[in-house]
């Protein structure tokens, strides 16, 4: 009585009082220590008892191995008690072996206790369960639902307990099959009424994504516990249903009350994103006000729906208001910096971590090797790596995964490599990893290899294995050896239901030339989600069909699939690669609308889209806080105040990023572009030299085409040829086409000649190379030359890409090629032109013929030039538009130097402010100047 009650003291004294004692003074005496949890005094009584030379039962002998298993610290002492057991010849009791069982099973000895089951001679159903909770708890769910088998075979009958062991395994492996088998089960054995049963049901159901299932069966209980509600919410948190799992929360506080920290938690990780925040933000609210916030349960969901949502300063704020922490908290601080890409500040918490090895476990080096993904931390992954070797996890499967992982990722495929082959064990993750860095770094051989050494082996294949050498097929040639064959795998597994995979196919369509059969894969799948129309739009993207994109993205919303960030930003490169300005607005409207206005990724495709869109003001509008900007921010940035002549201001916006992020190899193509569109040669070139060594970034042949055409507009044409010359790239087409554009400029037609033979070496299809030679000969008055081009052309059934320029009101789009006339209003035009005419030559305006390539007189050459299509569209954007507006005019070649002056004057003359893209950047004319200084 006075155990029952925790007076261990009076217990003790009437115990010591006792003239005589038996067996029952005994294991009362012992089960009450333990039950207060006094296990180490336990052990003391135990051996007291045998100095009084008293034998001892099973019943006390199971109470002591249970003190040993509830303390967690006691193996010594467990494995001491099983020897007294052998030595006493106890181990034909039931009750002492099952609890031998749950004690080896606690402490992950499952091996041991699989050999002390299988030589236990009386077995009963706890026994089974006891093995298989050992199995369940130490990651073996097949090994339980094999016993449940055998268990089946050998008649003994299943108790609750079972059933929740095995149903939670079926869970597990995912075995929707299994799972109604067990389900008609229960019924069979009448368990279909008890609680802990259908709660294993609950969870079951919710890992298969059986949400209706896992309702009806809800629905169905007479009797709910807080387990059951929790399991409920559970299932609609893992399906990613938000809002149903809070509703169901609601319900569950009007009608059950109780409320655990397993409750918020479980609700916690269903607000773990960006759109659901708002929700989680109003759970923390609860957290407090319930005084949770200090379970250390609790906080480590909170740290993990923050990092899930990207929140790291919130999960920073939730780690230090914290009063008590463990290694699942510094784990989950660093998975949230990593996921908000802070990885210096992961790897410090790393470090500090390091200081009290007792925080450290695998999974901190798995998170820590994770933040070394990126290629600028290679050096840290390395010093990580020797760590997981010097605190002996080199032979861990997970922390082996993820190194092999980290090693992929940062592009060092012969590291990745060599951790593969030194792993003691691998698994599909294994070879998913290797897989798919092969693909990540585009090395298609080495992934389909990999795949079919993994087929050879016998590991099993999931999606996402066929998902990554798909995402390795990149060329058509690809596709017909490597694409076609594992297309076909897929169906012979039976995967090609899969959503995920079927977008991977869309994709690997696409990425090899074969849009046609993307669109078929799409066409013939009846339940799209958003990931599939976001393939599909992807698709058409690489293959540059943005009004397709735009298409897409109209039958996206009337089939009433909402958009997310992918779609939007998508669609709004779409718009900027048109340069559709209004349809660029209203998509940026609608993401602001949906709430995606700070999203990173919409607000860096709407700056792009501004930007080549003409829409400068905007661009620095919508522009994040320089604190705030992310590298890609900054390199667009740049990149807008370059193409629209702002050299200058490219060049402060450079140096003002230098004080929040490095640059990369976009942003010094942007710089390089505005230095040499803007005539900066010597900055430029100081610019080229610091990118190597002061920033570490390689000279990539972008880079290299940007000196060129640097050195090759400012008429240094000979240190331009010597560059090319000793290049760290070998030169491409770009190289000698913009060497050939200079050599243009400047009239130099030997230069010319060779830069030309070059080109026709790489492409003599290329109509450009043709042109361009001709258009030098031309200059320099080698008309015999230029005919002889002509003639190669035709020969060669070449044409010339004709010119075109259009302008975009609210009613269409009107396009106009040299001399046209099949506009509707051609008369006005044309008439617009000859009033147009009359007033700048008034203002001074002296034609420069030399623009016009062809052997003719100035008569006809001025009359040629009036015929250019940038003129026609002026004459229509004025006639059109309101006076005042701002015309917009788009051409897909260089404006000629005349079209130029002429645009000048007429920004002169009429209050009017005209923007005209060309195919090297904008033209901003206001009050007779260009943004570009007249050069460009």
């Amino acid at each position: 009585m006075y155990s029952k009650f925790g007076y261990m003291e009076y217990a003790r004294y009437v115990f010591d009082k006792m003239g005589e004692r038996n067996d029952a003074s005994w294991n009362n005496m012992l089960s009450g220590l333990v039950r207060l949890g006094l296990y180490q005094e336990s052990i003391g009584l135990f051996n007291e008892m045998l100095s009084f030379g008293v034998r001892p039962t099973g019943v006390l002998i199971a109470s002591l191995i249970t003190a040993c298993d509830r303390s967690g610290l006691m193996v010594r002492e467990g494995i001491q008690v099983h020897g007294f057991v052998v030595k006493a010849g106890l181990q034909c009791d039931v009750f002492v072996g099952t609890s031998l069982l749950h004690f080896y099973g606690t402490y992950g000895f499952v091996s041991n206790a699989r050999r002390l089951f299988d030589e236990m001679p009386n077995k009963n159903v706890v026994s089974w369960t006891s093995l298989m909770a050992a199995y369940l708890n130490n990651g073996n769910p097949m090994e339980v639902v094999d016993m449940y088998r055998f268990m089946r075979r050998e008649e003994v009958s299943c108790s609750e307990n079972t059933f929740a062991a095995v149903i939670t395994s079926c869970g597990s492996i995912e075995n929707a099959l299994l799972g109604y088998l067990l389900l008609g089960h229960v019924i069979k054995f009448g368990l279909e009424n008890t609680v802990s049963v259908l709660n294993s049901l609950l969870s079951m159901f919710a890992n298969f994504g059986s949400v209706k299932e896992a309702r009806l069966i809800f629905d169905s209980m007479h009797k709910r516990d807080t387990i059951s509600w929790n399991s409920m919410i559970s299932a609609y948190a893992r399906s990613g249903l938000c809002d149903e799992s809070l509703r169901c929360f609601h319900w569950m506080r009007h009608v059950h009350m109780e409320i655990n920290p397993r409750t918020l938690s479980t609700l916690l990780l269903a607000c773990g994103s960006v759109d659901n925040l708002k929700w989680g933000r109003g759970i923390h609210g609860l957290v407090v006000k319930l005084g949770l916030n200090l379970d250390i349960w609790v906080c480590n969901t909170l740290l993990a729906m923050y990092s899930e949502a990207g929140r790291s300063k919130d999960a920073k704020f939730v780690f230090q208001e914290m009063s008590e922490r463990d290694s699942v908290s510094w784990n989950s601080l660093i998975a949230s910096y990593i996921q908000d890409e802070k990885y210096v500040d992961a790897l410090e918490i790393f470090s500090n971590m390091l200081q009290n090895q007792n925080l450290v476990d695998y999974v901190t080096f798995t998170s820590a090797l994770a933040a070394c993904s990126d290629p600028k931390f290679v050096i840290q992954g390395k010093i990580v790596h020797a760590l997981v070797i010097t605190m002996g996890l080199q032979a861990n499967l997970i922390v082996g995964n993820a190194l092999v992982s980290m090693y992929a990722k940062s592009g060092s495929m012969n590291e990745a490599q060599q951790a593969f082959r030194i792993m003691p064990k691998r698994d599909e993750v294994t070879w998913n990893a290797l897989i798919g860095g092969h693909a990540e770094n585009q090395e298609t051989d080495e992934a389909v290899n990999a795949y079919k050494l993994m087929r050879q082996e016998g590991t099993p294949m999931n999606y996402i294995t066929f998902a990554n050498v798909l995402g390795a097929c990149l060329t058509p040639d690809d596709l017909l050896i490597h694409g076609w064959p594992i297309h076909a795998h897929i169906v012979l597994m039976g995967l090609e239901s899969y959503k995920y995979l079927q977008n991977s196919l869309i994709t690997m369509y696409a990425k090899c030339g074969d849009l046609n059969s993307s669109n078929y894969i799409f066409d013939a799948l009846a339940n799209k989600n958003s990931v599939t129309w976001n393939a599909m739009i992807a698709a058409n993207a690489y293959h540059g069909q943005g009004e397709e994109v735009l298409k897409l993205l109209v039958k996206m919303r009337c089939t009433g699939v909402d958009f997310d960030q992918f779609s939007l930003s998508e669609g709004l490169a779409a718009t900027a690669k048109l340069a559709i300005l209004e349809e660029g607005q209203q998509l940026h409207n609608l993401a602001i609308k949906l709430g995606f206005d700070l999203d990173p990724f919409i607000t860096n495709a709407a700056m792009d889209m501004y930007g080549k869109c003409g829409e400068l003001d905007e661009v620095l509008r919508i522009a994040p806080r320089p604190v705030d900007r992310a590298q890609l921010s900054w390199n667009i940035l740049i990149s807008a105040f370059a193409r629209h002549g702002y050299f200058q201001k490219a060049r402060e916006t450079f140096h003002e990023m230098l004080k929040h992020v490095k640059p990369n190899h976009v942003t010094f193509v942007s710089l390089l572009s505005a230095c040499s569109h803007g005539g900066l040669v010597d900055e430029g070139l100081k610019y080229y030299n610091a990118m190597t060594k002061e920033f570490g970034v390689p000279a990539g042949i972008e880079h290299c085409v940007c000196i060129i055409d640097l050195l090759g507009r400012s008429g240094r044409l000979a240190e331009a040829e010597t560059f090319i010359n000793e290049m760290p790239v070998p030169p491409n087409d770009l190289v000698w086409r913009s060497l050939l554009a200079s050599c243009k400029i400047h009239g130099n037609l030997e230069l010319a000649r060779k830069a030309a033979d070059h080109l026709l070496e790489l492409d003599p299809s290329d109509d450009s190379s043709y042109v361009l030679y001709s258009n030098v000969c031309a200059t320099s008055g080698r008309w015999e030359e230029v005919e002889k081009v002509r003639e190669q052309m035709g020969s060669n059934k070449i044409k010339k890409k004709p010119a075109c320029s259009w302008v975009k009101l609210k009613d269409g789009v009107s396009s106009f090629g040299m001399g046209d006339q099949s506009h509707s209003q051609t008369e006005q035009i044309y008439a617009k032109l000859e009033e147009l005419k009359k007033m700048i030559k008034e203002a001074g305006y002296v034609p420069d013929t030399s623009s016009t390539l062809q052997d003719t007189d100035e008569e006809q050459k001025e009359h040629n030039l009036w015929n250019h299509s940038e003129r026609l569209a002026l004459a229509f954007g004025l006639i059109n538009t309101p006076e005042g507006s701002t015309i917009r005019i788009f051409k897909n070649l260089r404006v000629c130097s005349d079209c130029h002056s002429v645009y000048k004057f007429i920004s002169k003359i009429f209050p009017r402010r005209i923007i005209l893209r060309d195919s090297y950047r904008f033209h901003h004319f206001s009050a007779g100047e260009c943004s570009c200084s007249d050069y460009w």
